[in-house]
């Protein structure tokens, strides 16, 4: 052998050849394939966890969004009934006057004077039927007969010592009070017992 290839055989023994223990310094570093599915596991677990989480906010929301439908469905629906029941409101307060002026002529007019019998017929038939009319409509008159005072309906604008009545008892109707489909839209002017 030669110099060289002397040389080179030394060289060649001095090199070292990767071991077993090389690879275990380097696994370390790299995670084996049991922790790599391992920790996809987990994530697969976390992610599963996040997914019916988001199922059940979406579910609330859903019931939530349905509920706030049905109210403002009913909000709706409220609205129209009552736009519907009171559409009537200003045009009966309009009509009110009427029916007292009718009422007065009927109390100021002679009923037994046999000059005025038709005029007062006329006049009767015409508040009833205004009177059967305004009704179909939902106007209704207040009752204030022997009635005690109720401050939702009448108001009181005198009161007067009466041995016949109870206290807080209506003794007179100065005017009378409407309501339409239930609302008041005009109190009864009442004279109350003290």
């Amino acid at each position: 052998m030669t110099e060289q290839e002397n040389n080179m055989s030394e060289n060649e023994t001095n090199i070292e050849i990767p071991t077993e223990q090389s690879t275990e310094e380097q696994s370390p570093s790299q995670p084996s394939v049991e922790d790599q599915l391992k920790a996809k596991d987990a994530r697969i677990s976390e992610l599963e966890q996040a997914l019916q989480l988001a199922k059940k906010n979406e579910s609330e929301a859903m019931i939530r969004a349905r509920a706030e439908i049905d109210n403002v469905r009913k909000r709706v629906e409220q609205d129209v009934d009552k736009a519907r029941k009171f559409a009537l409101e200003k045009f009966s307060n309009e009509l009110l006057p009427v029916i007292d002026n009718l009422e007065r002529a009927l109390e100021s007019t002679d009923k037994n004077n046999p000059e005025h019998k038709a005029t007062v017929e006329g006049l009767e038939l015409t508040l009833k039927s205004f009177l059967d009319t305004v009704k179909k409509f939902g106007i209704e008159v207040i009752n204030t007969a022997d009635s005690q005072l109720n401050p939702d309906l009448h108001q009181a604008i005198s009161m007067v010592e009466s041995p016949e009545h109870q206290s807080g008892q209506i003794v007179n109707t100065i005017q009378k009070g409407y309501t339409l489909n239930g609302r008041l839209i005009r109190p009864a002017m009442v004279i109350v017992a003290k």
